[in-house]
């Protein structure tokens, strides 16, 4: 029973993390912010696509059941983060035809991609950490 509970600290603290990089993303768009950095990134900001982004953000980061950097969630969340960033970059921007790193997005889209994920592992990870 305590690794299910364990599972939905980490699926929840995703979730939350992938909303909030979610709405991160969207609200800087809206302000210029990432057009101002080149990056020409223009999503579909839905419901279902904020219910989708938020589902697999929580299953990118059941890994944080593992006992690695327990006190440092700073850490902890940002190099849990580097796996569905390095996807995002090597195979989800490619098969949608934006190139590796998504360079057809502008030159400072790998930066954004990082950043962006970084912040959501690392919410995901206080997240966790406050759970238990």
């Amino acid at each position: 029973m305590k690794i299910i509970r364990r599972l939905s600290y980490a699926f929840t603290g995703g979730a939350a993390g992938g909303v909030i990089a979610g709405l991160t993303t969207w609200a800087l768009t809206y302000v210029g912010f990432t057009a101002l950095l080149g990056i020409s990134l223009r999503p579909d900001y839905t419901a279902p696509w904020l219910f989708e982004y938020a589902f697999g953000s929580g299953l990118w980061m059941l890994p944080l059941i593992l006992p690695f950097w327990k006190n440092k969630p700073i850490l902890r969340g940002s190099v849990f983060s580097l796996l569905p960033s390095g996807v995002m970059l090597l195979w989800v921007l490619p098969g949608m035809g934006k190139g590796w790193f998504g360079m057809d997005y502008g030159a400072m889209m790998p930066m954004w991609i990082i950043c962006l994920y970084c912040l959501y592992g690392i919410i995901a990870a206080l997240w966790y950490k406050a759970a238990q």
